[in-house]
């Protein structure tokens, strides 16, 4: 082979194995940044797994309990059929509070979910399309289904 094309065939095979490399580095960067969301039914079943997940809701009624000086809290979320009780350590958005629908992001721990952050719903405009959906299922349940009696 002529030494010409061979140093082409090298530099195409590297350029090559570099964008195969740029491609793999991506794709799993991309999969360790996916959070599904999932409603408190759906952990329930199993569907959820360890890892870290978005778990949509409505916040139970008389659920809320703080820890006085400090700023954790914890709450029960339901999809009003299961509800699954949430621990947070954070400043809590100005919507949150009870009867209103959240998103939380976090993970389970010992059958409670610890959640990382928490987003209450504003508006649908902002909201994805599948949190919207679930949403609007979890909606059409009859209302206090599903929370645990306090």
């Amino acid at each position: 082979m002529n030494p010409t094309r061979r140093r082409r065939l090298f530099l195409v095979l590297a350029l090559l194995s570099a964008a195969s490399v740029a491609v793999a580095l991506v794709t799993l960067a991309l999969q360790q940044n996916l959070t599904y969301l999932y409603t408190p039914t759906q952990v329930h079943e199993g569907e959820a797994g360890s890892a870290r997940f978005r778990l949509g809701g409505e916040v139970c009624d008389g659920s809320i309990e703080r820890t006085p000086g400090t700023l954790k809290v914890r709450f029960d979320v339901t999809d009003r059929v299961n509800a699954l009780p949430v621990r947070y350590e954070g400043i809590l958005p100005d919507l949150f509070r009870e009867g209103q629908s959240i998103v939380a992001t976090g993970r389970m721990e010992d059958g409670e979910f610890v959640a990382e952050q928490i987003l209450a719903k504003h508006d649908e405009t902002y909201m994805p399309k599948e949190v919207a959906d679930a949403m609007a299922q979890a909606m059409q349940r009859p209302e206090n289904s599903g929370c645990p009696v306090r």
